[in-house]
């Protein structure tokens, strides 16, 4: 199997995992200063049975070409740990319109399809 087009180096990788460090790792939250998390880990298997799962419903809905986006969101702050950022999955679908609504996205949400979560980022945070 070729190497997926985008694919980016590791050297790359690390530059812009430091930007973001450098520039977003300290969020103020209700007046608390904290470090954030900045990874997610899921097994090829759990984002495998997501993305099977995605097009499986797309298919039965005849939706083509279904596409995935990735969403920060947060936690609510917990006893050990402060609110720290998560990542959900959610399924896209072409639009059916073709009014151009001034986003650039040919693409919607497809709220039929449950969005993946429940993956935790890893605490305290460390760089790549």
């Amino acid at each position: 199997m070729e190497k997926p087009e985008k694919c980016i180096s590791i050297s790359r990788a690390k530059e812009i995992q430091k930007e973001w460090w450098n520039t977003r790792l300290e969020v103020t939250t209700n007046g608390k200063t904290h470090e954030d998390t900045c990874e997610f880990h899921f097994t090829l298997d759990e984002l495998q049975q997501y993305l099977d799962y995605v097009r499986e419903k797309s298919e039965e809905a005849n939706i083509s070409n279904p596409g995935i986006n990735i969403w920060l969101g947060a936690y609510k702050e917990k006893e050990n740990r402060p609110n720290l950022t998560t990542i959900f999955l959610s399924a896209t679908k072409k639009k059916n319109s073709v009014e151009d609504d001034g986003s650039g996205r040919d693409y919607e949400e497809n709220t039929e399809i449950d969005p993946f979560n429940e993956n935790g980022g890893l605490w305290p945070p460390f760089g790549y």
